[in-house]
């Protein structure tokens, strides 16, 4: 039997889930790739730290205003439309930077990086959305799947996201810049026009058109959770983003093609534990409160050992970032599962993308520290706020409800 006639036979809603997270992976893959051209080739061409910094400036602060919108969007068009609209938006980004390279300046650049802000979260919200649209209501194990289908959905794009990262810094010194931006345009050019004859019309689009004020959340574990999603992100970008690869690049001499690695085996790792994290989450035992709050906990001191060991032994360090990806793995793929749970049936885009607002918040707060920190102070400032940031993460957590949640996962996972 052909793959294509073992695909038909599937259930509608599986082959649907199937499109959105193949569209999500050619997506996610083109972003961790252009994250890591822009890094790597600006920083070539003499931008410091801080102005590489600056130049994802948009990039997250776009994010940000995209989650809010962009929830309202999905419920009044469909997650279908706001998925497709993030590709189109992605193409027109990389075609606007396959200029000559006299042509890339910092205002210019930075328009194209908020026009793939934008893409991004569209694309992301809406993937995430759609899935709590489809996983069926009426099953018995309805909760432990929907964590399931969010941990392998997160989990398969960060996988792809890290490969992202190697493809970047390949494509840069195979083929250049220009060249690559021009590969990845054709790349979703394909995927666009797949997407556009074969999703749903009507997923996720409520019946009720929704008033924007809504998209302000009122529901106060949404929101708890929103504060420590800021803060556990910022945590990872303060050292991550900017910090890290000019450190490495910079203070070790390594290529652009083996920081981009480096980083794409760090993220591939970290997508693969997430994948894992219905089952590693079950290691803390407890409500959902205690196992939000024992995770961070079990990620802030990390980073803090990490500065106080000496990094000029690189080996600390990769090990201390392996290390580093596990941990905030399970914390991240627990906190997508909780605001997938948390979020209203009818308008769930509306939850997560306010959710995802702070993600991105937390993603701008990091950057822009990682490059300013880094300039001013170094590697080891970034670590020490790093762990500052997961600590305060843990200390919003204590304000969610006690839902017994994970209660659900155990027993569905126990019995097969």
């Amino acid at each position: 039997m052909s793959l294509g006639a073992r695909l038909r036979q599937l259930p509608f809603e599986v082959r649907q889930y199937l499109l959105i997270t193949g569209n999500y992976w050619a997506f996610t893959l083109t972003d961790g790739a252009l994250r890591m051209l822009v890094v790597l080739h600006f920083h070539q061409l003499g931008y410091s730290p801080l102005e590489v910094a600056m130049l994802f400036l948009f990039y997250e602060a776009f994010g940000v205003v995209t989650n809010l919108v962009g929830g309202w969007l999905g419920a009044w068009l469909g997650l279908n439309r706001t998925m497709n609209l993030g590709l189109a938006l992605q193409i027109v980004a990389l075609a606007m930077l396959m200029v000559p390279t006299a042509a890339l300046t910092v205002p210019w650049v930075m328009a194209a990086q908020a026009l793939s802000g934008v893409a991004k979260d569209l694309n992301k919200m809406s993937a995430k959305s759609a899935v709590k649209v489809l996983v069926p209501k009426e099953s018995a194990n309805a909760q432990s799947a929907l964590f399931r289908w969010v941990a392998l959905l997160t989990g398969s794009k960060n996988a792809l996201k890290g490969a992202g990262f190697f493809v970047g810094g390949l494509l840069l010194t195979l083929i250049g810049f220009r060249g690559a931006v021009i590969v990845m345009a054709l790349m979703l050019v394909g995927v666009l026009g797949l997407s556009l004859w074969r999703l749903r019309a009507d997923l996720g689009r409520q019946k009720q058109k929704p008033k924007f004020r809504e998209v302000f959340s009122s529901s106060r574990a949404v929101n708890v959770l929103s504060a420590a999603r800021l803060c556990l992100f910022a945590s990872r970008d303060v050292w991550f983003v900017v910090a890290l690869p000019v450190f490495l690049y910079d203070l070790h001499g390594w290529s652009h093609w083996t920081v981009g690695g480096l980083l794409a085996v760090w993220v591939i790792g970290y997508g693969g534990v997430q994948t894992q994290a219905p089952y590693l989450t079950r290691l803390v035992k407890g409500d959902a409160r205690a196992v939000t709050v024992g995770w961070a906990l079990a990620l802030a001191g990390l980073p803090a050992l990490l500065a106080l060991l000496p990094l000029a032994a690189i080996g600390w360090l990769v090990a201390g970032l392996l290390v580093f990806g596990v941990l905030f793995a399970i914390n991240s793929s627990w906190h997508s599962y909780l605001i997938v749970h948390y979020a209203r049936a009818e308008g769930v885009s509306m939850d997560v993308g306010f959710y995802y607002m702070a993600n991105a918040m937390g993603r701008l707060l990091g950057t822009i520290l990682s490059g300013w920190l880094y300039q001013v102070q170094g590697l080891a400032a970034c670590l020490w706020v790093s762990a500052a940031l997961v600590a305060l993460s843990a200390a919003m957590a204590l304000a969610l409800p006690r839902d017994r949640v994970q209660r659900d996962t155990e027993q569905s996972d126990m019995g097969g």
